[in-house]
């Protein structure tokens, strides 16, 4: 069975992603339609060796289409996600801008691809934030050995979080620094290249900016309410792939030695955790591969049940288009087949 597939924002990072990504994992598609706003008509994508025309979203009939990947922003997933999903498409939306909506699923495959089977109130799915994804895939095997506690995590999180735009803006700081011209900011409040910026979205009144809040609501709807989860977000000058160090404390007794096993055999993970000089994973490392690297697994001493980890993923992968597309994958073998 096959399946007529849209990809919403196909001309931005993640949307052309998505198109690897569906190409790469041999999803079935029947035809593939790259859409995005009309300033973009007529721009060519890749889709393996296929080379294809964007049409426009606001003239565009999703009656016959099965699935549409959305990738354009919140604002633009609010105008159009829900009159989608009411001509049949079901939606996996890559935006905020669901994520929190009760009859919508938010969905890690890896963690709970069970919930999938909520999507037909909306006739949408949504992805989670980067940052989250990649540490649902880190905890939920763990959760189940020991029982999460408490979660201190600080990410170091790659300006393509941000889009072209803030790639460019780390390129161009860079370039003018080393020729001692002029470093200008538009992006970010302040100069990225050569620096952290611990802001990631906006400020929320209790100080927590919203990249924050999010860490902390989708652990609890993906994973587990009872988890009481902390973050500071931060901005770094890496192109691709985020990084969390991760501090866990557990209900029950965890060992590294079998936490490091436990993650071994789990979906998604991959393990390199080696205590020797270059013996964990960077970003350079991660970039442009599927799975959410595990390193620097090693006790906490300062608490009864405690351990720390570093963990490292290509953002525009796992904290987009890999996920969008394995959502994908599930709902087609489980739940569109028994419509």
């Amino acid at each position: 069975m096959s399946y007529k597939v849209a990809v919403v924002g196909a001309t931005g990072n993640v949307g052309r992603e998505m198109l690897n990504v569906l190409h790469e994992r041999q999803f079935p598609v029947s035809e593939i339609i790259p859409l995005a706003s009309r300033r973009s008509i007529g721009q060519e994508v890749t889709f393996g060796d296929k080379t294809i025309k964007t049409k426009c979203l606001d003239d565009f009939d999703f009656s016959g289409v099965d699935i549409c990947l959305m990738s354009a922003g919140g604002s633009v997933s609010k105008a159009w996600s829900e009159k989608i999903g009411a001509q049949g498409c079901v939606v996996i939306d890559n935006s905020s801008y669901f994520r929190m909506d009760p009859d919508v699923p938010l969905v890690v495959p890896e963690v709970n691809a069970e919930d999938i089977a909520g999507y037909k109130k909306k006739n949408i799915i949504a992805n989670p934030n980067c940052s989250t994804a990649q540490l649902m895939v880190a905890l939920k095997p763990l959760h189940d050995r020991a029982k999460i506690k408490r979660v201190v995590v600080s990410t170091y999180q790659s300006v393509s979080g941000s889009g072209k735009a803030a790639m460019d803006e780390l390129w161009t700081q860079t370039r003018a620094i080393f020729v001692n011209d002029p470093v200008e900011n538009e992006v970010y409040p302040k100069q990225i290249a050569f620096n952290v910026i611990p802001h990631i979205d906006v400020f929320m009144d209790n100080g927590d900016t919203k990249e924050e809040w999010k860490m902390v609501a989708e652990t609890a709807k993906i994973l587990d309410p009872d988890i009481k989860l902390t973050a500071t977000c931060v901005r770094v000058p890496v192109f691709i792939g985020h990084s969390e160090s991760v501090n866990i404390e557990f209900h029950n007794p965890l060992s590294d030695d079998e936490a490091r096993d436990i993650l071994r055999q789990s979906p998604g993970v991959m393990v390199v955790d080696k205590r020797e000089d270059g013996g964990y994973v960077t970003p350079v490392e991660a970039a442009g591969e599927f799975a959410t690297y595990i390193s620097r697994i090693r006790r906490d001493e300062t608490v009864k049940h405690g351990l720390n980890l570093w963990c490292v993923s290509d953002n525009l992968l796992k904290g987009a288009a890999l996920n969008a597309v394995q959502i994908a994958e599930s709902l087609c073998n489980n739940f569109l087949r028994k419509a």
